[in-house]
């Protein structure tokens, strides 16, 4: 009777799918930890007497803090190239354990040894490692949980980004009273305590159900699918999400394929492929350009130059302070995300971010200590609305807008998009402080407002959507020549019926395919898998037409 109810590390239902969520979301904990862990070390005087390069050279601070961007970058284009083949488990092991070896190149350097040079080169390291999981991490958690709880979970991930910044800060603020090498080599080791938090419990835990279909192993899959639900492996329960995720599969053509061909990225038709990559990756752009890394990485330096002059732990105490209001807003999303909807808290937040912007750049401009003061309410107010809304929002949109056939190579390219405007913001922001001052935020506060008529016309709602739901909008503005947001407004929500249904009706699959996937046991019997093939082959020849 045991063999029929599935289980990982003991765990199974609502236990087990919480300790995939806290494994991911520790992920993110890292990812926020090593966002953050350089802000109060870069312009620390311990750390300029270790590395002369950097003392009073905007330029090398900004290189030094964004070279880690261009791992990630490199991290998230691996995965775009790979990440099919290896799966989700094994990705997300990899990329902590490049993070750790990263880690220990960091605080290894010591004077006679090139030691800037091989931090630069421990910071791109430990960025690899960081782009590999967070072009992993949303797609795991999309794939294995359920449409109720799928985006409070991957907003949580988003928002505990704030929380790892948040410790970065502090622990940055107390080392800063230690001796000079723990002032900045213990913050950098910490965070292999949280790279091992995740590398160890992903070898016990379980492989995505998603894409363990794509490769046909369904025995793998059931089990993964019945231990994820609490449902028992032979119940009708778990064959019905078998064989969803199977239409939804055999629709793209992605069965039995190990790895989606770049070219598939951009196909038009009823999938939508280019379109929905587009929109994952813009919402990834327009996070990093509306200056979320100039506050997060650089707000010591903007208050310690703007607002406390001289005063370098005022400003890391200040940091610490707006770090914790950053926290508090980024768990706001957690209630709001499926009320609202992402269409809202994406508006929102982009007119909260350009209004602090404009509160900041005015006030700075009088050039006096009591603006000053509205400057950094300006600071507070943009992190606050950053918080609760583009912080998660980026992450959770492109994990849940591409369909399955391009969803790991789509999500790689929005992370792409991210790591490589990341680089660019964090570079630039301290040579922008230093030659136009307040210009800076008057720059941010434009592109923030541009950033309205792209949300209001091109992005559909995706809440309380099933991933397999997400594919019929598209195919419905597709084939009644309609505008995609509108097609998410018209079409209500579906059952797992209605969802086949619509999907007949659209074209996504066909009656053929269908019975191929309803009549198939778990191997696949060769007839039906040939039946199948034929199927995905007509699909495929026709969506060629279309295109």
């Amino acid at each position: 009777m045991a063999a029929l109810s599935p289980s990982f590390m003991g765990l199974r239902g609502k236990s087990l799918s919480m300790a995939v969520s806290s494994v991911a979301t520790t992920g993110f904990l890292l990812f926020g930890y090593d966002q953050g862990v350089m802000s109060g070390i870069i312009g620390a005087e311990q750390f300029a007497s270790a590395f002369e390069e950097v003392r009073n050279n905007a330029t090398m601070q900004g290189l030094v803090t964004a070279i880690y961007e261009i791992g990630c970058l490199m991290g998230a284009m691996f995965i775009l190239g790979v990440g099919d083949l290896l799966g989700r488990r094994k990705a997300m092991m990899l990329g902590s354990s490049i993070m750790i070896i990263g880690a220990i190149i960091q605080v290894t350097s010591f004077p006679r040894h090139a030691p800037l040079a091989q931090f630069i080169i421990g910071r791109v390291v430990t960025g690899v490692g960081n782009g590999i999981n967070t072009s992993t991490i949303p797609t795991y958690q999309a794939e294995c949980s359920k449409t109720s709880n799928r985006g409070l979970l991957i907003c949580i991930e988003g928002g505990v980004i704030a929380f790892g910044t948040v410790i970065a800060y502090w622990i940055d603020y107390g080392a800063s009273y230690g001796p000079p090498d723990l002032t900045w080599r213990f913050p950098i080791a910490f965070q292999i305590v949280f790279a091992l938090l995740v590398c160890v419990p992903m070898i016990f835990l379980p492989e995505s159900p998603r894409w363990l279909l794509t490769l046909e192993r369904y025995e793998e899959a059931e089990y993964v699918i019945s231990a994820l639900r609490g449902y028992e492996l032979d119940s009708e329960e778990t064959r019905a999400e078998r064989d969803i995720i199977l239409d939804s599969i055999r629709a793209s053509g992605l069965s039995g394929r190990k790895s989606t061909p770049i070219k598939a990225l951009f196909t038009g038709g009823k999938t939508q492929h280019f379109r929905r990559m587009l929109l994952g990756s813009s919402s990834q752009l327009m996070q990093q350009v509306g200056g979320c890394n100039a506050v997060i990485y650089y707000f010591p330096i903007l208050f310690e130059t703007n607002i406390t002059p001289g005063d370098h732990h005022l400003a890391l105490l200040m940091g610490g302070v707006n770090m914790i209001v950053y926290a508090i807003f980024a768990t706001t999303s957690w209630f709001i995300i499926e009320r609202v909807g992402r269409r809202k808290l994406f508006l929102w937040g982009t007119v909260g971010q350009g209004m602090s912007m404009v509160l900041t750049f005015a006030c700075l401009i009088p050039q006096t200590q009591g603006a000053a003061k509205g400057a950094a309410v300006g600071l507070f107010t943009y992190i606050a609305s950053f918080g609760a809304t583009w912080l998660p929002l980026p992450w959770l949109y492109p994990a849940e807008i591409n369909p399955i056939k391009t969803r790991a190579k789509a999500n790689a390219t929005s992370t792409c998009t991210n790591w490589l405007f990341n680089f660019l913001i964090v570079m630039v922001t301290p040579i922008m402080i230093a030659n136009i001052g307040w210009g800076t935020y008057l720059f941010f506060a434009v592109v923030n407002a541009c950033f309205l008529p792209i949300i209001w016309f091109w992005y559909p709602e995706t809440a309380k959507r099933s991933l397999e739901e997400i594919d019929i909008i598209f195919a419905k503005g597709f084939v009644e020549n309609k505008s995609y947001v509108r097609a998410a407004e018209e079409l209500p929500l579906l059952t797992d019926e209605q969802i086949e249904q619509e999907a007949l009706r659209y074209g996504l699959i066909d009656t053929l395919a269908r019975g191929a996937t309803h009549s198939a046991g778990p191997a696949g019997a060769p007839e039906e898998k040939a039946i199948s093939e034929k199927s995905e082959t007509e699909a495929g020849s026709r969506e060629e037409i279309e295109n």
